[in-house]
């Protein structure tokens, strides 16, 4: 047999395999972002835009496209939740220090300004979450408030 059709055979074997053990699934029960938006004060556009283009990949509850009941799709889209919470989880907002949540902020106004987030293999099937110059500003401007509010408390250097 030749080596070219061994490996596609354990390829095959491999992704069949895969599909029976899939990545724990990103879901919540509850209001997994209140503690978050108690604080914050979206108003209900702002929280519209954040439920469309930011709390699938960064907060405790996922939903998930049809398409990651296919592996390796869903071993992907584990990945880059993974990733997104690692950077910023508004589920786990309340734990974070007053400096860390204007860090957080700040970053996120950046990532906007830059359009880096959302990210654009998100927004290929998430058409939604497609930000027009007039939601990124929206966006911006309400962290900047929340952010103006934080240095008010007094945030430490």
């Amino acid at each position: 047999m030749k080596i070219a059709k061994k490996i596609g055979i354990a390829l095959l074997i491999i992704l069949v395999a895969m599909q029976f053990y899939r990545p724990e699934k990103n879901t919540a029960e509850g209001n997994y972002v209140a503690a978050f938006e108690a604080e914050t004060k979206p108003s209900p556009e702002v929280k519209q835009l954040l439920e469309t283009t930011c709390y699938d990949c960064h907060s405790d509850n996922t939903t998930y496209p049809w398409y990651n009941n296919v592996a390796p799709i869903s071993y992907w889209l584990d990945h880059h939740i993974e990733e997104g919470k690692e950077h910023l989880d508004f589920s786990d907002w309340e734990n974070y220090t007053v400096k860390k949540k204007d860090h957080k902020l700040e970053e996120l106004i950046e990532e906007v300004e830059e359009g880096e987030m959302p990210l654009k293999e998100y927004t290929w099937t998430h058409k939604e979450a497609r930000l027009t110059e007039d939601q990124k500003k929206l966006l911006m401007d309400w962290a900047k408030e929340v952010r103006s509010r934080y240095q008010l408390a007094g945030i430490p250097n």
